[in-house]
């Protein structure tokens, strides 16, 4: 907190908050308070809302727990936006990936969350071609992604690393099949998506500005973290504006990533 403070005081507008597992913070320590911060992940974000500056969530798994901090969203005291690492759908998958196996549930939590806070942006990654995966496997995973409607999506193929455990799974997927499914996989997200931005067309919303050159302002919404999602691009009367701004836009135009936006005054 005292590390986020002095940020802000320097004139940081945006934090945000990286670790392996976020929705974990303070467990190891069993939740202990000090100057009246308690390490938990709810008083956390709730914490650094009160700061001031934008505040997004990386890393959070989706533990029942996670729901208490989907308020603080809709309050509009963090950004409206998790970074949850999916990985797969299928439980055969996810339990060849030492991970929870519960898809369906997920998805219910997912419908619980959008209930709670409508806006709310859900950013993922996935990796294809896990040793075993099989196409009905694969299958199952494009299907959750129609049902999920993530907003933001990553996908990685699978490679061994040295040392990892998965390196001496059985029947790992050949490199055509697993360019062939990543390449399904990425169409797909890619169609989800274009038709989300779409449906930002002609809405108002409040940016803030990365960077200014001669040609436009690259700004990023609520739903954009910086680096690894999109951007909107304000390509008129952007002249006066500088990196950390934060400017109301109404979208004018969408593309399968990106969003055009004209200042409001």
């Amino acid at each position: 907190m005292r590390e986020a403070e002095k940020l802000v005081e320097a004139g940081v507008k945006e934090l945000l908050v990286i670790s392996q597992d976020t929705s974990a913070y303070g467990v190891d320590i069993k939740h202990k308070t000090d100057r009246d911060h308690r390490a938990h992940i709810t008083d956390l974000a709730r914490d650094l809302g009160g700061l001031g500056a934008w505040v997004r969530l990386h890393y959070v798994y989706p533990y029942p727990h996670v729901r208490e901090v989907i308020p603080l969203m809709a309050d509009g005291l963090v950004l409206p936006y998790l970074d949850i690492p999916f990985q797969h759908a299928h439980p055969d998958t996810l339990k060849r990936m030492a991970r929870p196996a519960h898809a369906e549930k997920t998805l219910d939590r997912i419908t619980e969350w959008r209930g709670i806070c409508t806006d709310i942006t859900l950013r993922s990654t996935f990796i294809v071609g896990y040793p075993g995966e099989t196409e009905a496997e694969f299958q199952t995973l494009l299907d959750w992604l129609d049902e999920a409607q993530l907003d933001r999506v990553g996908c990685f193929q699978y490679e061994n690393v040295e040392g990892a455990r998965s390196n001496a799974l059985p029947d790992h997927v050949e490199a055509e099949v697993k360019q062939e499914r990543w390449e399904r996989f990425m169409e797909k997200a890619q169609s989800i998506s274009a038709a989300k931005l779409e449906a930002k067309v002609g809405s108002r919303m409040t940016v803030i500005v990365d960077e200014v050159d001669d040609e436009a302002a690259t700004c990023r919404t609520k739903s954009d973290a910086p680096e690894i999602d999109g951007n909107l691009f304000i390509d008129e009367g952007f002249e006066k504006l500088k990196s950390g701004d934060l400017v109301d836009v109404v979208v004018d135009e969408a593309s399968e990533y990106d969003l055009w936006g004209k200042i409001q005054i």
